[in-house]
């Protein structure tokens, strides 16, 4: 019952506060450590593909069991102190997990930025939620940027998260937060990672598989509950989820697209590379600013509803037991 309890407290903190700055963040650990991976650990591989491959699977093993253990032993001593500390520990760690509020409130910012006509401001929002160059984005193609974030980031920051706390509590929760963080880090396929981040990617591709369809469900229930397509939602879904070019990240960008009526993906620029990305949706009017905040409305529904089922069936399982 107290992996129920914190992580319903956990998805309440999020909401009400979400990630203050002042408070410091597992993330910002974990960043850290890959970090001080590639300048000291790295270096020791031979500079071949199989050489960078064996460095980077040490970093997908390490880094997640390293969390692990941390968290799961810091939880442990919590409960020794007394359960009430535990208990405590496992809200603030569940809450650190998800990123609904923060998500919700840097796409805002570039609503706003969008609806007061200032392009360069929208840009400079947008450049710090997507990995994408911004440079060369006009007024839609931000709003599109922005929106394709919100769903996707549904998944990896709201979804997923909730899923595996309601697994394991937020050890289990946390360990899924060091694999998304490694593929943000080192999950790319430039010169530098295309070997040494390959384990990472794999590892957050299997992670975010059974996630990532499960989020898209709810975001089609959750387009019909919030006065959106759901129908449309979902027949997109099924025709282009598949198109993108992640096994996951087409999931709730699909849906999102078929209930807004809007085409997402197309051209994107990263690190001054032209890439063409498969399009998701169908083109029935242009993306707007004011689709972001509709995608957000979305994505909050979405997360309570599977919330609510998540807690139910957990519930019911903690019973029988």
């Amino acid at each position: 019952m107290l992996i129920l309890c914190a992580a319903l407290a956990g998805f309440a903190l999020d909401l009400l506060f979400g990630d203050p700055a002042w408070l410091p963040h597992p993330v910002v650990l974990m960043g850290r450590y890959i970090s001080w991976f590639e300048h000291a650990v790295r270096p020791r591989f031979p500079k071949t593909p199989e050489g960078e491959r064996r460095g980077g699977a040490l970093l997908a093993v390490s880094l997640p069991l390293l969390t692990f253990a941390v968290a799961f032993g810091a939880c442990l001593l919590a409960r020794r102190v007394h359960p009430y500390a535990e208990a405590a520990l496992q809200t603030f760690w569940c809450a650190q997990a998800l990123a609904s509020r923060g998500l919700a409130a840097e796409s805002k910012r570039v609503c706003a930025a969008l609806r007061a006509r200032d392009l360069s401001a929208a840009r400079t929002a947008v450049a710090r939620i997507v990995g994408r160059d911004v440079e060369r984005l006009d007024a839609e193609g931000v709003a599109k940027a922005a929106v394709e974030t919100v769903a996707e980031n549904f998944s990896d920051g709201v979804a997923a998260p909730l899923l595996y706390m309601m697994l394991g509590g937020a050890p289990l929760a946390l360990v899924y937060k060091s694999i998304n963080t490694m593929d943000s880090m080192v999950g790319y396929k430039s010169d530098n990672y295309l070997w040494f981040g390959r384990a990472a990617a794999k590892l957050d591709d299997a992670a975010n598989c059974l996630p990532s369809r499960i989020a898209a469900l709810f975001w089609i229930a959750a387009a019909g509950l919030t006065g959106h397509d759901a129908k449309r939602a979902f027949q997109i879904w099924r025709r282009d989820a598949r198109a993108h070019a992640s096994p996951n990240a087409g999931q709730t960008e699909s849906a999102c697209a078929g209930a807004l009526g809007v085409r997402l993906g197309g051209e994107a620029w990263y690190f001054g590379e032209r890439f063409e990305k498969a399009t998701l949706g169908d083109a029935l009017r242009p993306c707007e600013p004011e689709d972001i905040l509709r995608a957000n409305h979305m994505m909050y529904c979405a997360g309570m509803l599977l919330l609510l089922v998540c807690a139910g069936i957990r519930f019911l399982i903690v019973r029988m037991l």
